[in-house]
């Protein structure tokens, strides 16, 4: 009954040590592909009308970080807020008074532009919101949830 306690216990303390040993063991590196990140741009074009534009996020390596590290250019902010506006809202044709990011936490909205194209926000989805002259835009919120947006204002 001992000896077969003993060899239990010793088969554990192994099986312990196995698996801490194979956690210490560096994992191996792969070539990592990456999914591309957008940004849609809403921006004026020649015409005098607002459009709108996917964008890839552009990335480089970061001098000194592991290779799986990448950042885009950075951006001077200056201001970040949450907004928050209730369903049913909606805004006639208007531009916007910064250049900001503007990302979609929760709920969703409707952004349309020149020739009635339209953009459905969705929570995760980024705007970079640069329309500051011409006709502009209309927005609004859809469904029975409040859009809750975190606004990234740039500086000039």
């Amino acid at each position: 009954m001992r000896s077969t306690k003993l060899l239990l216990t010793l088969a554990f303390l192994f099986s312990c040590i196995g698996k801490v040993a194979l956690a210490q063991q560096p994992a191996p590196v792969h070539a990592t592909v990456h999914a591309t990140v957008k940004v849609t741009r809403l921006y004026t074009g020649e015409d005098g009308l607002s459009h709108l534009k996917q964008e890839s996020v552009k990335f480089s390596a970061v001098p000194g970080a592991p290779n799986t590290l990448e950042e885009s250019e950075p951006v001077l902010m200056k201001k970040s807020y949450v907004v928050r506006i209730a369903p049913g809202f909606f805004e006639g044709w208007h531009n916007a008074d910064v250049r900001r990011y503007v990302i979609t936490i929760s709920g969703r909205s409707e952004i349309e532009v020149a020739g009635g194209q339209k953009l459905i926000a969705r929570p995760g989805q980024v705007v970079l919101a640069e329309d500051l002259t011409g006709k502009g835009h209309t927005f609004r919120v859809l469904g029975e949830s409040d859009w809750v947006a975190l606004f990234v204002d740039m500086e000039k």
